[in-house]
Order: C-alpha cells, then structure tokens, then sequence
C-alpha cells in the first residue's frame, strides 16, 4: 500500500522551516527527512520514515505559497549562507548565482528541491 505524506504550502514560510514542515510530514512532530539537500536525497531513498521498497509519495499542496516563500529572495539568503562557508573554489560560481538571485534570475530554492526529489525519487513528489 502507498503511504502518502503531505507538506502544506502554506506552512513552508523559508527554507529552515520547509526541513521542519517535511520531517513533521514524514516523522511526526520534530521528525527528520534533511535539514540539507545532500541529507534529503539520502532521505529520499528510503529507510528514514518511508517505506523501504519506495513505495510512498509526498503530497506538496499548495505548492504554490511555497514557490514563492522560496523564491528568488530566499534563494540569496540561502547563498549567502553557502557563500560564508563555501571552499575558495566554489566561492564564484556561488557569487554569480548569488548576483542572479539578487537580479530575480536563474533557478530558485524550490526548483533546487523539485529537481532534487525527481533526481533522487523519480513520481514520488506530487505538487497539488
């Protein structure tokens, strides 16, 4: 049988708060599914709350208040913090999608967590 777990949008204010929304969605009130997206994809895989065989799907309603809450403005909030702590090697390409974010250009925070979840779990997100 498919477990289904359900994030709502409206809830998902910035990126601190969309790990907690998921890991409460998941594993109940102060549960775990990430709190980084390295941690999320191993999450995704199955064994931290869902089901082992990959059987579940995550159910993003009001996916749309998200979009926005992590949006381009969030998106160079959550830059910045990378850029503080960014190896000098990283440091310019993290400068120019900074720069782009700050612009209202390139991708977002959410399409960063979109494109992860069909990455790493292929159908297991539903945005309603």
């Amino acid at each position: 049988m498919t477990m289904t777990y359900v994030i709502d949008g409206a809830e998902v204010t910035g990126l601190d708060r969309f790990w907690q929304v998921i890991g409460a969605a998941v594993n109940g009130p102060d549960g775990y599914f990430g709190r980084n997206l390295d941690a999320l994809a191993d999450c995704l895989h199955g064994g931290f709350g869902t089901p082992d065989d990959g059987d579940y799907v995550i159910e993003w309603r009001a996916h749309d208040l998200s979009r926005q809450a992590l949006g381009h403005e969030e998106t160079a909030r959550e830059l910045r913090r990378r850029l503080a702590r960014a190896h000098p090697g990283n440091r310019a390409a993290l400068s120019t999608r900074l720069a782009e974010a700050e612009a209202g250009l390139g991708p977002t925070i959410f399409d960063e967590l979109t494109g992860l979840f069909e990455e790493e779990a292929p159908g297991v997100l539903r945005l309603r």
